[in-house]
């Protein structure tokens, strides 16, 4: 199975204090897996370090086979790598929907014309083009991620990396977040304290307690 990501002895530590030590992690082409773990145990840490948000204190990653030696290197790969954090009210840079599913498509040089057409096209896919127009701080939790979600899927990315997709939402939202992210076929990494979404997903799922990640569930 060709990888597109690979980390290589990954450690971190936060004010001399180790929160992880010495993993290693290969996502395969087009695999889904799901990483869980207690509070505090660096989950969501680990997912920034492999978006290429935050340096590791040692190890690194190759990004497609090539070796990442320094933030700016995934620079070239930012368009690949879909990162959906937590909390995603800091998300967004506009005020509605369409303006803001929009906005990665205007900033790198692609017309207005263009980027509504491609705009409207996500929308339809993941069945919120009744939101087009909608002020995005209007919508419900669940709509949020999935608008958040949108703006990734318009750069169409290789690798999607989500930090609990489903925090907070109800039944309802998070049923409509498990259909769109198993229709799409894409490399993803999971970061989820929910077992039965992260069941419905994935069939690999790791945790990570103690500073170190082993293999929890491989069915």
């Amino acid at each position: 199975m060709s990888c597109s990501l690979n980390l290589r002895a990954i450690s971190y530590k936060n004010e001399d204090k180790d929160i992880f030590n010495d993993i290693s992690l290969n996502l395969g082409h087009e695999e889904k897996i799901a990483i869980i773990g207690s509070n505090g145990s660096g989950k969501s840490t680990l997912l920034k370090i492999i978006a290429g948000l935050i340096n590791p204190s040692s190890g690194y990653i190759e990004v497609f086979h090539e070796k990442m030696n320094n933030l700016k290197d995934f620079s070239k790969y930012r368009s690949d790598i879909g990162y959906l954090p937590q909390d995603v009210t800091n998300h967004f840079l506009c005020p509605t929907v369409i303006e803001d599913v929009i906005f990665s498509l205007r900033a790198k040089g692609i017309s207005k014309e263009e980027a509504l057409i491609q705009g409207e096209e996500i929308l339809k896919e993941l069945k919120i083009t009744h939101l087009k127009d909608r002020v995005i701080f209007d919508l419900s939790g669940g709509e949020q991620k999935i608008v958040a979600l949108a703006g990734l899927l318009i750069l169409k990315p290789k690798i999607l990396l989500l930090d609990e997709p489903t925090n907070a939402l109800d039944e309802e939202s998070e049923k409509r977040i498990v259909e769109i992210l198993n229709s799409i076929k894409k490399s993803m990494i999971i970061v989820s304290h929910h077992r039965s979404f992260i069941e419905s997903l994935t069939s690999t799922v790791y945790r990570l307690d103690c500073g170190s990640l082993e293999i929890a569930i491989n069915r």
